[in-house]
């Protein structure tokens, strides 16, 4: 066998030298998480569920006739969520285009659902508020 915890048979699996040579896979991660700004792990946690909000809401090019709202409301619910609680630590430079981001998804939603809900209550409208359009600017 040729991995790192692996011992030939002649090796006595208690020698100093075997412990050395051991690796524990467990202790590289942690070491790795532990050198990404918590900024990224949010923000990279975000936009996983933003693109899966837009799949099911059949934004993906890919499969555009894909379509579960239940599915895209619980992750648009959950993004809300997040935002909500991790804005004081994003600050608004990294906040901002999540949460436009997040207002596009909610509107989408809107057109998308043949039954509207009632104001407020909305995917993720109880953290952001209620979610309108913006009115057509008139010249």
């Amino acid at each position: 066998m040729t991995d790192p915890i692996s011992t030939s048979p002649d090796t006595p699996t208690d020698s100093p030298a075997v412990e050395e040579s051991r690796v524990d896979p467990m202790s590289t991660v942690s070491r790795d998480i532990a050198e990404v700004p918590s900024v990224e792990i949010i923000s990279t946690a975000a936009l996983h569920l933003m693109s899966a909000a837009a799949v099911n809401l059949g934004l993906a090019e890919d499969l555009p006739d894909h379509q579960d709202l239940d599915e895209a409301r619980s992750l648009i619910d959950a993004l809300a969520g997040l935002l909500d609680a991790a804005a004081p630590s994003l600050g608004h430079h990294h906040a901002a285009p999540l949460r436009d981001g997040l207002r596009s998804l909610q509107l989408a939603f809107k057109e998308a659902s043949t039954i509207p809900d009632e104001p407020g209550t909305g995917p993720g409208e109880k953290y952001t508020g209620e979610v309108h359009p913006k009115a057509a600017r008139r010249r």
